[in-house]
């Protein structure tokens, strides 16, 4: 066998730091084979400056809006950003494919590995279909009118399928799940969450004020967005618990859970959640601070979500709401304004947490015999990544 044989002034395996004589050994095509003292491994050592990590993964993306890059101006609040996502839909499909390509050349270039990506059509399929990076498709659906809840269930049903071909076991790689607890009605909540083999979900969770305001009290801004949508929701009555607590109602035991954006997720509710027994296996919490800065929202208090051991993960968005899908970039951000956070602590929320998120332990997010995680080199300040393999 060829082997190939990497050293770093540091080297992180997905859970903690090795001494930086470790070597990393792997196979010609990526597999994993041992972590040996650098007296042990022989010749051809390829050394780097810097950190040899894991792969990244990127637990949150809407690749099939790459084409919307710049379209949207930055700052405009949740709201204005939503009614400009869904004018901005209608391109011509060639122009959304290449953008499609050309987005996942950038995810790789940037040291990606797998990528949680949410979908409302097919349009991305052609590029899936080359395999060059892992993705979980989160099939996503929307409709808040209960008597719309079946027809809204079967048109992402019909969007499932497409993608199930694609794999030998559909329900691995495929999901189909929720938006936003303002997009989706409860009998569409009771779809999803009964759908066969629908294990791991995902939603955007506590995005904005403007979102919890509607959820808690039925006021605020997000009435413009119905306005803006032709629907009547006269018949909507706020939760009668805080937002979070509403939201987790909707899922199943035997269900894991992404919340996605959480930037209003706060310490009633984060004690709730570690005071009750959770009603889902799993919960997951999805760090996309570039976005949230370029929508107009808070970043997420990191420091309350570690507090209470939250399980973090991150995400890029879409190039909608970003200037680059890079969770390098991602990770720069967090550091900007939670500097006393451990390089270790980010880059097991990038490598190990994102592949628990998905499900790909197996396969990627640590360095251990048998995986082929990738292998990137990464500058001690979190500066630069160069993907080796």
């Amino acid at each position: 066998m060829n082997y190939r044989k990497f050293q770093a002034d540091h080297l992180f395996t997905g859970f903690e730091w090795l001494s930086n004589d470790s070597v990393l050994i792997t196979s010609a095509d990526g597999e994993i084979v041992d972590i040996v003292p650098a007296p042990e491994a022989g010749d051809g050592i390829a050394r780097f400056p810097g950190i040899l990590s894991p792969g990244f993964v990127n637990c949150h993306c809407h690749l099939e809006l790459s084409h919307m890059k710049g379209l949207i101006p930055e700052k405009t609040g949740m709201v204005d950003f939503l009614v400009q996502v869904i004018q901005q839909r209608g391109f011509d499909v060639e122009i959304i494919k290449k953008a499609i390509a050309g987005a996942e050349n950038s995810m790789l270039q940037h040291g990606i590995v797998a990528v949680g990506d949410i979908c409302n059509t097919a349009n991305t399929i052609e590029q899936k279909k080359q395999g060059r990076l892992l993705y979980h498709n989160f099939i996503e659906t929307m409709g808040f009118i209960e008597s719309t809840a079946k027809q809204r269930f079967e048109a992402s049903k019909a969007v499932y399928d497409q993608f199930a071909r694609l794999y030998r076991t559909p329900a691995a790689s495929n999901s189909i799940v929720p938006h936003a607890p303002y997009s989706v009605s409860p009998a569409l909540f009771q779809l999803i969450a009964h759908f066969p083999g629908n294990h791991l979900l995902t939603i955007h969770n506590q995005e904005s004020a403007a979102e919890r305001e509607f959820i808690e009290k039925g006021s605020g801004d997000f009435h413009r967005l119905y306005q803006a949508l032709n629907i009547d929701i006269n018949f909507y009555k706020p939760a009668a618990r805080q937002s979070l607590q509403a939201t987790l109602s909707h899922f199943l035991p035997n269900q894991s859970l992404i919340l996605v954006h959480n930037t209003n997720t706060n310490e009633s509710d984060l004690r709730c959640i570690a005071g009750c027994p959770l009603p889902i296996a799993n919960l997951f919490f999805c760090l996309c601070p570039n976005a949230n800065e370029y929508i107009g929202n808070p970043i997420p208090d990191i420091d309350l979500l570690r507090q209470f051991n939250a399980a973090i993960v991150i995400g890029t968005d879409s190039l909608a709401s970003n200037h680059r899908l890079s969770i390098l970039a991602e990770m720069q951000m967090i550091r900007r304004h939670f500097p006393h956070i451990a390089t270790s602590e980010l880059l097991q929320w990038a490598t190990m947490n994102g592949a628990r998120a998905l499900q790909l332990e197996e396969v990627v997010g640590s360095f251990e015999p048998g995986k082929k995680p990738g292998v990137l080199v990464i500058k001690e300040d979190l500066s630069t990544v160069e993907r080796l393999l």
